[in-house]
């Protein structure tokens, strides 16, 4: 899959005018690097294949995607936006001495900042400290233009400015987005802005009055609201047009209805008019519409996500961070998740998983690879490389999931990494290096399809169970979930029987990649004396912690000394894909169960406490490679072409300089008031 798709890659940029012969060696894949990130770029294949009415259509939707850029923002955090416009001020107007170093971390802090859509890191959810002092920020307001800095409502200019220091520079204050410490209140300790002097029992008591256990078909409740308490009455503050982020929504629906012309067919029109109804209402049973409407066009090559989607960022699991992603069909590709999907009845039946969590009738799984055109909200600069929604249960059981894979991202992660010396720095074998350069890219796309394809879409919650009954670790149960359903299969002979593998080798470079990551490697994004956070990072050290501890009486998997480095080591593959089934049985009770007990009792156990001596030593080494362990992108640009006022043509743009694209975003996507 991998040959073809680069092969398009080639035609693509041979087509749109660069005079090449192999695009590894003359497209830029990375621009920039700093801290812990580097930036990156992707391309879109095929895009000059569409017809002229596809590309408009694109167009209108990535407009619609970068006009929510505000409502992530003010979600990460209230003064998120306040502090962004001094940030920028500061870099557009100060007259002072740009070479010298406190200016260097300066730029460092705001590209950190732009990053992260705020004040916390995008991962860790830690609040990102200044490399410079309050003393040299006050130096930096001096010479800037003060006419050009915001003022807080309600504050004098002088009061706005020490609310600034104290965000920026007061440690204690905002210090965690999102705080999963089941010893204290989750709501009163996330600086995140979904909550508003309610505690976290005020907050469950709200929402737990609203549900009905016996109802089957439950609206995702405070999905897309702030719950705030003034004057003693907790209440909500519905994101919708005339309502809480107005401003910015109207923008997301002005570009929509452009938009709705040059769909594809009748049934895409009827899911961007209601997408446009819940933005006006923020009636919670038409978003209900909406995503059963999505999931039911599985015809149209053009396809977006644009709405309040993942709840990682809310400690209770409930509310929903804005996110946009607009794409098309990569046809080669997709033929994998096609006859995945084609199976996804064999794969439920023969999981080894409780019949009891079995849906007998497995719906609407349609799964395809995709061509990302345009990342928003949630989704930039720092993204996903697989999504599977809706999200609602019952929705997934009873009208089925999309799923998708962002193929356009995954080859410039693997363009970028396949020379940076990692692997040769922590895999002491030589064979097992081979297997990983081999094989890894079209193992970590399998991957990828089955996690989102299948995996999110599998087994189900018994009767009266709520879909958020396990709180806190809702998210890294769910994404753990996934990535054992995922590993699991990946080992079946089913695989090679399906052509998706030509040899079960594949898999093994699949689990040998996933268990180093897991026990080793991602360690490198760990502060020294942090431990595990973020949802993705506990699930991967979960599952192979886990099957480590689990698999030692017969030495599955072995980590060992050599030349005072660590190394992991698997020596019997199959009794590993044993303890991933295992494994899986157990967290997909805990699901259906909603035994929060358990849940809890897994991930600290096994996906929390970082081994901190490990820790410092995983960090020396990948620091010698002068990597950064976080990724994320510059958008393409579509630059629409317009001949006596209409457009009839959309080009696209690869912008180089991450600063500018940041500056042109802020300058042309702003819509939202400081306060919100």
């Amino acid at each position: 899959m991998m040959t073809a798709f680069a092969a398009l890659l080639t035609a693509c940029q041979q087509r749109s005018g660069e005079k090449t012969t192999n695009a590894n060696d003359t497209f830029e894949w990375k621009v920039d690097q700093f801290a812990d990130i580097k930036i990156l770029r992707y391309q879109i294949p095929e895009f000059e294949q569409l017809t002229t009415k596809q590309k408009i259509f694109l167009y209108y939707l990535s407009e619609a995607a970068l006009s929510g850029r505000d409502i992530i923002w003010d979600q990460n955090c209230k003064y998120n936006l306040l502090i962004r416009n001094y940030l920028e001020n500061i870099y557009r107007t100060y007259k002072g001495d740009r070479q010298s170093d406190d200016f260097q971390q300066f730029l460092v802090y705001l590209k950190r900042v732009w990053f992260s859509n705020g004040i916390h890191h995008h991962y860790s959810t830690d609040k990102i400290m200044p490399g410079f002092s309050r003393e040299y920020f006050k130096k930096l307001i001096e010479g800037s233009d003060s006419a050009k800095f915001p003022q807080w409502p309600s504050l004098t200019a002088q009061q706005t400015l020490e609310l600034v220091e104290k965000v920026m520079f007061d440690p204690n204050f905002l210090s965690k987005r999102v705080n999963l410490d089941p010893s204290t209140d989750l709501v009163a300790s996330s600086a995140n802005n979904f909550y508003e002097g309610v505690t976290q029992h005020e907050a469950e008591a709200f929402y737990n009055r609203m549900k009905d256990p016996k109802d089957p078909t439950p609206i995702s409740y405070g999905l897309n609201s702030k719950l705030v308490k003034k004057n003693g009455k907790v209440t909500e503050q519905v994101w919708k047009s005339g309502g809480m982020y107005g401003k910015a929504i109207d923008q997301i629906i002005y570009w929509l209805e452009k938009a709705i012309p040059y769909a594809e067919n009748e049934a895409q029109q009827n899911v961007i008019r209601l997408l446009i109804k819940f933005y006006q209402t923020g009636d919670l049973k038409v978003w209900d519409e909406y995503n059963i409407a999505w999931v039911e066009d599985t015809h149209s090559l053009i396809d977006f996500v644009n709405g309040f989607i993942e709840v990682y960022g809310d400690p209770l699991g409930l509310k929903a961070s804005w996110e946009a992603l607009v794409n098309f069909k990569n046809l080669e590709a997709t033929r994998r998740t096609e006859i995945l999907s084609a199976n996804a009845q064999w794969f439920e039946d023969h999981s080894p998983i409780d019949n009891r969590f079995k849906k007998q009738n497995v719906k609407g799984v349609s799964a395809k690879v995709i061509n990302a055109v345009q990342l928003g909200g949630e989704l930039y600069p720092s993204t996903a490389i697989g999504i599977n929604l809706p999200n609602a249960d019952w929705i997934r059981k009873d009208h089925g999931s999309k799923s998708v894979t962002l193929e356009n991202i995954t080859y410039a992660y693997d363009q970028v990494s396949m020379r940076s010396g990692l692997y040769e720095e922590f895999i002491e074998n030589k064979d097992d290096i081979q297997l990983i350069k081999q094989y890894k890219s079209l193992s970590d796309n399998l991957h990828t399809d089955l996690h989102e394809c299948l995996g999110h879409g599998s087994g189900q919650l018994l009767p009266g169970v709520a879909s958020d009954a396990l709180k806190n670790y809702q998210s890294t149960l769910e994404e753990a979930r996934a990535d054992l359903f995922a590993l699991y299969y990946m080992m079946d002979e089913k695989m090679v029987e399906l052509g998706i593998l030509p040899t079960l080798e594949a898999a093994k470079a699949e689990y040998l990649y996933q268990i180093l990551n897991g026990l080793m490697v991602q360690l490198c994004r760990i502060e020294p004396g942090k431990n595990l956070e973020e949802a993705h990072m506990r699930n991967r050290q979960l599952i192979a912690r886990w099957c480590y501890e689990k698999g030692k009486p017969d030495n599955v998997i072995e980590m060992y000394q050599k030349n005072g480095k660590t190394y992991v080591r698997i020596n019997d593959y199959m009794k590993l894909r044993e303890l991933f089934g295992q494994l899986l049985a157990e967290v997909q009770r805990i699901k259906s169960e909603g035994d929060y007990a358990a849940g809890k009792n897994l991930v600290e156990t096994y996906g929390v406490i970082v081994d901190q001596k490990l820790r410092d030593e995983v960090a020396a080494r990948y620091q010698k490679l002068n990597l950064a362990p976080y990724s994320g992108f510059i958008n393409p640009r579509l630059v629409p072409v317009e001949k006596d006022g209409q457009i009839v043509d959309v080009q696209v743009v690869y912008p180089k300089d991450y600063i500018q694209q940041m500056l042109e975003y802020s300058e042309k996507y702003s819509f939202l008031p400081l306060e919100n």
